[in-house]
């Protein structure tokens, strides 16, 4: 059973990573690991049961049927990933018949391993087929599909009649809008992301709402805001397991599409950082992390550039740059700054001066490009820093 599990998880990453199915939820990962699982234990129980009847596919193996379909993955990269699939099965299989069967019987199960796995992803590609084409007919046909073409078509500013838009998706499109996307990693918490889009809009003073969902775990959602700077106390209302993603409020279709669009670089940002985050993240407050983050390789020499030895790795380096980065965030107040990293005052003080001394130079000097090297790197981790050995 834990074979199989790891060999799903393994299976799965290489799906993610050959085949353009994953599009940044978190759910939709663990959608494609559950069938890989589903799929791997369904084979193993067959070839260790040759007598037993089982039925042709696993349990669970098509549950991505749905979101591929809602989030448009064409079926030839869904047939692709089956290949993706079944190559990196067998070649577990056969790396383990290698290891525990006797020589003397080695072709005769690696025989009956590629028979068992060639005729399970024959009747798999069918049963994918079949599923896929049947939830196209129904999603095409049904009301979300013609809302999330429309948003579609907003967002891509193709959109030939703007009322009738607002029309079809019952939200009037001329008023300023806020973007949000709502998202989570756990299938449970799927149902409540509508409902938690709401709430977060609501709480942001929308008086109208269009919620889309996108895919397993994953929803877009706009609010009619009465005001172009929502209030930041209130943006605060998703439930433990989500996290959002809220756009800055601007006018209009193409407001529609701002909102949206500033949301998506957030989201995107949250799935690189290794800072912890809040629950719900304003764009205007990480706008500056964003703008710097467009190339990670350039900001990674950027950081490494800047901050010479402070930009190594390690629990010492880390807990200066991150004293300088709140020294600098509270206007060079210690006492800020200690409680808000509940230190001691002469610790902070030591670590600034410390800093400095890594740095070789005084903190003042080139202080905005300093800043965002700090920022860059409390945001990136790893991804930024130098390497652990550096070259000699």
């Amino acid at each position: 059973m834990c074979w199989a599990i790891e060999q799903g998880q393994v299976t799965a990453a290489r799906i993610a990573k050959e085949v353009p199915l994953v599009d940044g939820a978190g759910l939709a990962i663990e959608v494609l690991r559950r069938g890989s699982e589903a799929a791997t234990l369904h084979s193993l129980l067959r070839l260790a049961e040759p007598a037993a009847v089982f039925p042709p596919i696993g349990e669970g193996s098509l549950d991505g049927v749905q979101d591929y379909v809602h989030r448009a993955v064409p079926l030839h990269h869904v047939l692709r990933a089956i290949r993706v699939g079944h190559a990196s099965l067998a070649r577990a299989f056969l790396r383990a018949c290698e290891r525990l069967v006797e020589p003397a019987q080695l072709t005769r199960e690696m025989k009956a391993i590629n028979e068992e796995l060639f005729a399970y992803v024959d009747a798999f590609t069918d049963a994918m087929t079949r599923e896929y084409l049947a939830e196209h007919d129904r999603w095409t046909t049904s009301a979300a599909a013609t809302r999330l073409a429309t948003v579609h078509a907003l967002l891509a500013n193709s959109v030939g009649d703007v009322d009738d838009a607002a029309r079809t998706l019952g939200y009037d499109l001329e008023r300023i809008h806020v973007g949000v996307i709502v998202w989570t990693g756990s299938p449970a918490e799927d149902s409540r992301l509508p409902s938690a889009a709401t709430s977060l809009l609501k709480g942001l003073g929308a008086t109208a709402t269009l919620v889309v969902p996108v895919g397993s775990g994953r929803v877009w959602a706009w609010g009619a805001v009465p005001k172009r700077r929502p209030n930041q106390a209130s943006a605060s209302r998703v439930g433990a397991g989500l996290r959002a993603a809220v756009g800055s409020p601007a006018l209009g279709p193409a407001g529609f599409r701002r909102t949206h669009q500033e949301a998506v670089r957030v989201e995107r940002l949250r799935g690189l950082s290794v800072r912890e985050a809040p629950r719900v993240t304003l764009y205007r407050d990480v706008v500056l992390t964003v703008l710097l983050a467009g190339d990670l390789a350039a900001a990674g020499e950027f950081v490494r550039s800047e901050l010479g030895e402070l930009g190594g790795r390690g629990g010492g380096m880390h807990a200066l740059r991150t004293t300088l980065l709140h020294y600098f965030e509270a206007e060079r107040s210690l006492v800020r700054v200690a409680e808000q990293l509940h230190i001691a005052r002469g610790t902070v003080a030591y670590r600034v001066k410390r800093a400095q001394e890594v740095l070789g130079h005084d903190i003042g000097h080139r202080r905005l490009s300093l800043y965002a090297a700090l920022l860059l790197a409390e945001e990136f981790g790893d991804s930024v820093l130098a390497p652990t050995q550096l070259p000699t």
